[in-house]
């Protein structure tokens, strides 16, 4: 929430600026209205455990190695490659579990 609430606080005029009450009021209101959405949707923990299975995995083991193999192409040494493989699969691996474990968790809620 602190880039969103950062963004929120660009807007305010120049003249506010030496006044916290702004930045206060604009970081409580998001943090309340995070609140009625999780309270108010249901099942709003397991989606954002599906979510964060699935997107976590990708930003933080699959796509870097990915990328830094798609970069030095040909500069690659076979151990390097080797080692991205790896974490790339390990990444597959634990995003799979993960977001079938949300998914049962999911099916299983909406059944009882």
């Amino acid at each position: 929430m602190s880039p969103v609430a950062m963004s929120l606080e660009e807007l305010i005029p120049s003249s506010h600026l030496k006044s916290h009450i702004y930045a206060i009021v604009i970081r409580t209101s998001l943090v309340i209205s995070t609140l009625i959405v999780g309270l108010s949707i249901p099942f709003f923990g397991l989606v954002m455990s599906l979510i964060g299975s699935l997107l976590t995995m990708l930003v933080t083991l699959i796509l870097p190695p990915a990328c830094y193999l798609s970069i030095l192409r040909g500069k690659v040494t076979r151990t390097q490659a080797t080692l991205c493989i790896i974490v790339i699969a390990v990444g597959v691996v634990s995003s799979v579990f993960g977001t079938y474990s949300a998914l049962s968790k999911i099916i299983e809620n909406l059944r009882s």
